[in-house]
């Protein structure tokens, strides 16, 4: 089944089941999301190194060097 073919067929959905589709597509991108951050910083993974560049950042007390670039609410 093509993805226009599906687009199609969620269009034809009442409104609740939209909403609860909508939800699982979401749940499944937050879980693929945990998922790849859960690899990228395991041993061996692909943040580790700047992780420990920035562990070592913080034990030589250079958090001066830090950069905040968002306010957090």
């Amino acid at each position: 089944m093509s993805v226009e073919a599906i687009k199609e067929l969620i269009e034809h959905l009442p409104p609740e089941d939209q909403t609860e589709l909508a939800f699982r597509m979401s749940e499944r991108e937050s879980k693929a999301w945990d998922d790849q951050i859960g690899m990228d910083f395991s041993p061996g993974g692909a943040g580790m190194e700047l992780l420990e560049q920035v562990d070592a950042m913080i034990d030589a007390g250079d958090i001066g060097s830090f950069k905040v670039t968002r306010l957090r609410a």
